[in-house]
């Protein structure tokens, strides 16, 4: 895998989004996970990018990809974070209008896994 950059984030963010990976997740990490993630919110059907298919399995679902954005958001710097903050939460918005919640779900889970 090769770090790539995140759409619409600074060079400043790109950067602290590479160390992040580099110390903590996986090259490229955050960018696939900000496309898987826009597809499952938007639930579009389309099949996964050789570099995001590595990152998908049905065994982890979709959801995978909010979790890795969550671990990102915390382990980079505030302004870094911010700004893919601003991307994720756009997201998140669209799939609270789209779902609603899963009153049998684990509490235990992260809001995005109670959503159906």
């Amino acid at each position: 895998m090769r770090y790539r950059d995140v759409p619409g984030l600074s060079g400043a963010a790109n950067a602290a989004v590479r160390v992040v990976e580099r110390e903590r997740l996986a090259p490229g990490l955050v960018a696939v996970a900000l496309s898987v993630w826009s597809v499952r919110v938007h639930g579009t059907s389309r099949r996964w990018r050789h570099s995001e298919a590595e990152f998908t399995c049905p065994c982890c679902g979709e959801g995978w990809a909010r979790d890795k954005l969550q671990e990102a958001l915390f382990g980079l710097p505030p302004r870094a974070a911010g700004e893919l903050r601003v991307r994720v939460e756009r997201l998140d918005a669209v799939l609270l209008r789209r779902t609603h919640h899963e009153p049998s779900a684990d509490q235990g889970l992260a809001w995005w896994h109670r959503r159906c």
